[in-house]
């Protein structure tokens, strides 16, 4: 090992949504390491909320909440399905959602592959055009610019 290098784990956090550019993401990687042994894999959704006043009630919301958290749910199974397919053990693969704590989502999934201490961070291209990125930011973007101690793919 060279001196001051980070000890490096085969641990993968993919972070996800229901867009096009997730699918490739995680179908990326069960292609890549399809029947490679030792890999962990974490299958990240972070939830983000609509603001506190959208909802009237608090009822609305816990109805608003449970019915997308069984959205994600399905959706992490079949992601966790696409990697099980490739190879990958279904002891090897966990799957997380989690409600954004941060003030943003790219900070969220930085926190989480922080404490995990996952070596590499998979995410899907936006595919925002330049201006819509300069405007709005791009997650991917951000985990680039603000990732420490590990390595991101990018999956277009």
């Amino acid at each position: 090992m060279i001196p001051g290098e980070k000890t490096f784990n085969k641990n993968i956090l993919i972070a996800v949504d229901d867009s096009e550019n997730a699918r490739r993401a995680v179908s990326y990687v069960s292609r890549l390491l399809a029947g490679v042994k030792g890999f962990k894999i974490l299958i990240l959704h972070v939830i983000s909320q609509p603001e506190e006043d959208y909802f009237s009630t608090s009822a609305e919301k816990e109805k608003w909440f449970n019915k997308y958290k069984l959205k994600v749910d399905e959706m992490l199974e079949n992601y966790r399905q696409v990697l099980i397919d490739g190879g990958f053990t279904p002891q090897d693969i966990s799957v997380r959602s989690t409600l954004r704590y941060c003030p943003s989502l790219s900070e969220c999934i930085l926190a989480e592959q922080d404490k995990t201490q996952y070596s590499t961070i998979v995410v899907g291209r936006q595919g925002l055009s330049r201006s819509e990125e300069f405007l709005f930011g791009s997650i991917s973007s951000k985990i680039v610019n603000h990732a420490r101690n590990c390595t991101v793919w990018v999956v277009e």
